[in-house]
């Protein structure tokens, strides 16, 4: 786990078609940030539904992560001291210590909230536990902590970091409208945080309030400016909400700020491809790929772009090496499908759209792209 507690990563469906089919698009994380996920790519014209890839890994030199506000207030009390031990000790890593100093922080003011919320952070990020969104709907660690948060609210309502943990902490079991309420306040107590805004942003969007969290994820960027994740991820949100120039912007920012980020230059690649704007697309999707070699995400969005520029040869080369890599990205064997289609390869067609059936065979994509390999064999 990176150096925070957690993260989350929320899938959103698009409305069905019957052809073509665009990609889900993913929300951004919470903090740490993982790698922002590819935003959905334009469907080409052709005889089956289209697909892009799914969130590339993390993978060489990503941005550097946001670290959480420090839980000491300089007051000079003794427990202040533990909580600025616990933070500093948090920062360099080192869990186990943060969560023995945060400890005898809580042992020494015990109506402190602050005590459980560093325990809190310091305990899940020792363990490891899973950060996507739903991530860790059984786990009895999370399930602990989020009592223990309680608690912490319980006693001081008004202390925004508690609010803010548990909004994370309902977040990765899955329970976004619970999160909603305690990320809600966390907000209202502390309109300067930029974490608290990111953090609601990916409740709104997992929720379905999709421009409610381009709002809070611009508040986040706008008070953390030189944060590149905080940018990426208002990029993806504006993806989201179709404001594809206004994204190409935000990512191009964030790329300023961290120029070897796989992700983010992914995600530009794939925006690029939404206007259509191949050689431009292709020239950022090459830079993610030396970055990340082994992205099955980049090397499929390669392929779509090189599919685009009527070079079907390299693009077929893409998504085989994409598939290569995962070979459970839908994604690319439906594009990959729809390569062959093209050529009048009908079975082979079949046999790709068969590899995407037996990996989720109620992806709405999937069953498009059959209905329409269906139509074109009815007609040889």
């Amino acid at each position: 786990m990176r150096a925070a507690l957690l993260g989350a990563l929320l899938l959103v469906a698009c409305a069905d078609a019957p052809s073509p089919v665009i990609e889900p698009t993913s929300a951004p994380p919470l903090w740490p940030p993982p790698l922002a996920s590819s935003p959905a790519l334009p469907p080409p014209a052709s005889a089956s539904a289209s697909a892009a890839p799914e969130p590339p890994a993390p993978a060489a030199q990503p941005a550097e992560p946001t670290k959480p506000r420090p839980l000491a207030r300089g007051d000079g009390s003794k427990q202040d001291a533990l909580l600025a031990e616990g933070d500093k000790l948090y920062d360099k890593g080192d869990y186990a210590g943060a969560e023995a100093a945060y400890k005898k922080a809580s042992q020494a003011a015990p109506k402190d909230p602050a005590g459980i919320v560093g325990f809190v952070r310091s305990r899940l990020a020792k363990e490891d536990v899973p950060t996507d969104f739903g991530g860790a709907k059984d786990s009895p660690t999370l399930k602990g902590m989020v009592n223990e948060l309680r608690k912490a609210t319980k006693l001081d309502d008004t202390y925004a970091p508690a609010h803010l943990e548990l909004g994370r902490a309902l977040l990765v079991l899955g329970k976004a409208d619970e999160a909603h309420a305690s990320l809600k306040r966390a907000v209202e107590l502390d309109a300067t945080d930029p974490e608290a805004f990111s953090s609601f942003g990916v409740c709104l969007l997992a929720k379905g309030d999709k421009e409610g969290a381009v709002k809070a994820l611009s508040r986040a960027a706008e008070l953390d400016p030189r944060s590149a994740q905080r940018l990426a991820n208002l990029g993806t949100a504006q993806m989201l909400v179709g404001r594809v120039a206004d994204a190409i912007t935000t990512y191009r920012k964030a790329i300023q700020l961290a120029p070897n980020d796989p992700g983010t230059l992914n995600d530009l690649g794939s925006a690029l491809l939404f206007e259509a704007r191949f050689d431009d697309a292709i020239a950022e999707l090459e830079k993610a790929k030396k970055l990340a070699p082994k992205s099955a995400a980049v090397l499929s969005n390669l392929g779509y772009a090189y599919d685009q520029k009527g070079q079907p040869d390299k693009a077929q080369a893409f998504y085989e090496e994409a598939l290569a890599v995962d070979d459970r990205l839908v994604s690319a064997w439906i594009n990959l499908g729809n390569l062959h289609a093209r050529r009048g390869k009908l079975a082979e067609a079949r046999a790709a759209f068969e590899k995407a059936k037996a990996v989720d065979p109620e992806d709405p994509r999937v069953k498009a792209a059959f209905a329409e390999l269906t139509e074109l064999e009815s007609k040889k």
